[in-house]
């Protein structure tokens, strides 16, 4: 009886103790968060995309690290968020208000930006089959090397109602318009 209740006791203490495991400690990761790039429309709405920043640290990344013609998260650590506050038009298609996870998929002389409607997870793996939809961007060779990923908006002049989403890392950038939807 008294190993009985004995073993209880330790049980439970580990448990407690197993249960009670502080969260791990972001800032001693590697890739640490970027500050959201935003995309503001001239009636205030936004669009927001959140993302961790890895480093080339002398590595070949696209095509390397990063390979061509398959699926990359896009960024490091948890999954990058797309959250278009407002209806938004990407390659033509209608992108409703709401929260999706962002992929692209790099290719030698094409990318896909990819929105997932799978959201909340880690960056990989990839959700097959939850796609919102795929979209063709624009791709050119950056002069000077990016060492850290870097996500942002570019409002074209004179359109107030059009961002364009660009992505550099190493010496590319990927880049489509997204326009609010009217």
């Amino acid at each position: 009886m008294r190993k009985t209740v004995l073993l209880a006791v330790l049980l439970f203490v580990s448990l407690a103790t197993f249960a009670q495991k502080p969260a791990p400690d972001k800032s001693k990761r590697p890739s640490q968060p970027a500050a959201p790039a935003v995309c503001t429309f001239a009636d205030g709405k936004t669009i927001t995309v959140a993302y961790s920043v890895p480093s080339m640290n002398g590595r070949k990344i696209f095509g390397g690290l990063v390979p061509f013609n398959e699926v990359w998260r896009t960024g490091a650590n948890e999954a990058t968020t797309f959250v278009p506050a407002t209806d938004v038009v990407i390659g033509g298609a209608t992108v409703p208000a709401g929260s999706y996870t962002l992929y692209t998929l790099p290719g030698e002389k094409q990318w896909k930006l990819i929105l997932s409607k799978k959201t909340g997870q880690w960056g990989i793996p990839y959700p097959e089959g939850q796609d919102l939809g795929r979209f063709d961007m624009k791709t050119e060779v950056i002069e000077i090397p990016m060492e850290k990923l870097h996500i942002s908006f570019m409002n074209p002049p004179q359109q107030k109602d059009v961002c364009t989403l660009r992505i550099d890392w190493e010496k590319t950038r990927a880049s489509i318009e997204i326009a609010e939807k009217k």
